[in-house]
């Protein structure tokens, strides 16, 4: 439920190479419409676990710029932050997924791989603020909502 996240050494980032066409990125226009209708926020989990906890009376900010990281959900009172990851785009059973990408897996797999990473560098800066962070799996909001409310509920008391 809750998702686990490793201590990294940062110092060696992941470069992730850019999408170009001259470097056999070969994207067709429709493919690139569909990309670019991919939301950075409010996501069908975000905002089934937002209403969750607006329901049980939990008031907080949304994608707070001044936070490091930029967190889905801040309760500033409570200093918690709250993160919903994308199963594909956070690297969900990487170990597995990762051998079968095939399509631009020249580019895919430095892009989750460094998206993994920065959640990690995240979750060390916050911490090292004094934020109690939490992140979940988008296919457990939509699996498990009960028990995701419930594991922050529990951190409020």
């Amino acid at each position: 439920m809750k998702k686990n996240i490793e201590v990294i050494n940062s110092a060696e980032v992941i470069h992730v190479p850019r999408f170009h066409k001259s470097l056999g990125f070969n994207t067709t226009t429709k493919y690139s419409k569909i990309l670019s209708k991919i939301k950075k926020t409010n996501s069908k989990a975000e905002i089934k676990l937002r209403k969750a906890l607006w329901n049980c009376g939990i008031r907080y900010r949304l994608n707070c710029k001044n936070i490091f990281g930029k967190p889905d959900i801040v309760l500033r009172k409570h200093r918690l932050v709250i993160f919903v990851d994308g199963d594909f785009w956070h690297g969900y059973n990487w170990h597995l997924r990762k051998p079968k990408m095939k399509t631009n897996s020249e580019y895919w797999v430095p892009k989750i791989e460094r998206n993994m990473q920065r959640d990690i560098e995240v979750n060390q800066k916050l911490k090292i603020e004094g934020w109690r962070i939490f992140r979940f799996w988008e296919h457990d909001i939509h699996g498990n909502l009960d028990s995701c409310v419930a594991v922050i509920l529990n951190a409020l008391q």
